[in-house]
């Protein structure tokens, strides 16, 4: 008994008015069948032996019938009421801050001066190996991911699904939008998102190997966008500073990250209140990602839900099934009926 108490307990029916329906059908018949007692005028009837036994045999099917249809309106009622059981209150993780993370697409990337599990690998397959793991331990944060080159696109908006945004990342190709590297319209693009969130902690989290050489709108400009909404920028500039290349002249050392603009990247840093950082390889990524975890924690505070389970379907079940039994009952009386004349 306190096993079905506790079930009713939590039933509910979001659309618990359209219980109103349920008496329709005997509405309907009663009106059309006043109607019709009053139009009715004594009429011949010949055959009237074979139609009174046809209609004592209908008489002795109805209960059938009549039993069928009432169960399918009234469990066609019941699905359109849309019941619905509330399980046991879970706790989930509160929403600790709005995250987005912003990754270069520009040519520079596959620049192939990284080491992933003793292989050499290009920039843009290291930052999703490990950008990955990171993004997997946010639990509590909403993470969204936006991809940029010649132009800045969001590919993930704002979300607690973590696994959805770490495969989105790892499906990223180089020069999916350009080859050129629009860090303004990044910073813009996240801004925007950000706007109708005034009331969460703001971060973005921005890997490139480049300067800004593209774009709608200016750093500059960005800066001032992100200030104004106190978002916190967290720059990584990815890059080895040594890289051993061949050339007619034989194999000599250069700088991959000649490119990278460090003062733009600092300045991002310390005006909006975050901190640049500097990946040079694998292991410096890692040891960022692991700071960037203590700089900007998950909440611990833990809130509750009840999930939803939806039982809209195993009314309608029935509903179905009534109206096929209901079909069989009557081909197979006329089926019987059929030999019973042969």
């Amino acid at each position: 008994m306190e096993t079905l108490l506790t079930v009713w307990d939590n039933l509910s029916f979001m659309w618990w008015w359209a219980g109103l329906l349920f008496p329709l059908p005997w509405i309907i018949q009663w009106l059309f069948g006043e109607a019709q007692n009053n139009q009715t005028k004594p009429i011949f009837m010949p055959f009237y032996q074979q139609l009174t036994q046809a209609a004592s045999h209908t008489k002795r099917k109805a209960p059938a019938r009549s039993t069928l249809l009432f169960i399918a309106w009234s469990t066609l009622i019941i699905s359109v009421c849309r019941p619905v059981y509330y399980g046991e209150p879970i706790s989930i993780p509160n929403e600790g801050r709005d995250l987005m993370v912003a990754v270069d697409l520009s040519g520079s990337m596959q620049t192939q001066d990284m080491v992933v599990n003793g292989n050499e690998v290009d920039r843009l397959v290291m930052v999703k190996t490990v950008l990955g793991d990171f993004i997997q331990r946010r639990v509590g944060d909403r993470i969204g991911l936006i991809l940029f080159a010649d132009t800045a696109y969001l590919q993930a908006p704002l979300t607690f699904d973590r696994t959805t945004v770490e495969q989105l990342l790892s499906e990223t190709v180089i020069g999916l939008v350009g080859d050129s590297t629009a860090i303004g319209d990044a910073i813009g693009l996240a801004a925007k998102r950000f706007s109708d969130k005034p009331n969460v902690n703001k971060v973005l989290i921005l890997l490139t190997d480049g300067q800004n050489t593209a774009g709608n709108i200016t750093p500059d400009q960005a800066l001032s966008l992100a200030v104004d909404q106190n978002i916190k920028i967290y720059p990584i500039g990815v890059g080895a500073d040594a890289m051993t290349v061949n050339s007619l002249f034989g194999q000599r050392q250069v700088n991959p990250s000649a490119d990278l603009d460090e003062g733009l990247l600092t300045r991002l840093a310390k005006d909006t209140g975050g901190q640049y950082f500097r990946a040079r390889d694998t292991q410096e990524l890692e040891q960022i990602y692991r700071l960037l975890d203590r700089i900007e924690p998950v909440e611990d505070n833990q809130q509750t839900l009840r999930p939803q389970h939806a039982l809209f379907y195993w009314s309608l079940t029935v509903t179905l099934a009534a109206l096929a039994l209901l079909a069989l009952l009557t081909w197979a009386t006329r089926q019987f009926n059929w030999k019973v004349e042969v």
